[in-house]
């Protein structure tokens, strides 16, 4: 599951959306309460992104080659804090829900914690989780040439840079 940056303000605007709809928040201004969730996930990019630089510095420093990098970036997420690759989605349920607490555009939360929960999962879930639907179309337009092959994995990369660049997902 990857957050992306051109998925955030959708994200955003489904939560306040949703639970306005459900009648579990009253918001002073929504405009203004989604830029609220937007911080959130857009500091997290940015502390993903610092690690990744980090991580490549230190690489670069020992002399390690690019197949050490998923073990040197957590390594340094860990020094930082930062969540592991499969706690991002309770980390960042946990941002959002102290954004929702303490945001000034947000006047009253009627809904219990884990209710909240309950209805912001599915939302991260269905815009972070988009890595297999990618792979299937990326598949699906190449199924003329052989797996395994580089001409295969060059229109692989290829295929799926062009289809994040038209999602916004890059």
């Amino acid at each position: 599951m990857r957050l992306y940056r051109g998925k955030i303000e959708i994200i955003s605007e489904d939560i306040i959306r949703d639970l306005r709809a459900s009648g579990d928040i009253d918001v002073e201004d929504a405009g203004e309460a989604r830029l609220d969730i937007e911080a959130v996930l857009k500091e997290y990019l940015r502390l993903d992104r610092e690690i990744l630089e980090e991580a490549k510095n230190r690489m670069e420093v020992r002399g390690l080659g690019y197949s050490h990098l998923g073990k040197v970036k957590s390594q340094v997420g860990k020094e930082r804090g930062a969540p592991s690759h499969d706690d991002v989605l309770p980390y960042l349920l946990e941002q959002i829900l102290n954004i929702l607490f303490h945001s000034h555009n947000i006047s009253e939360i009627y809904a219990e914690d884990v209710d909240l929960r309950k209805k912001i999962t599915p939302i991260l879930r269905k815009h972070m989780d988009v890595e297999n639907d990618l792979d299937r179309e990326v598949r699906s337009k190449i199924k003329n040439l052989e797996e395994g092959t580089s001409d295969f994995e060059v229109e692989y990369q290829r295929v799926m840079s062009q289809i994040k660049d038209k999602r916004r997902l890059s």
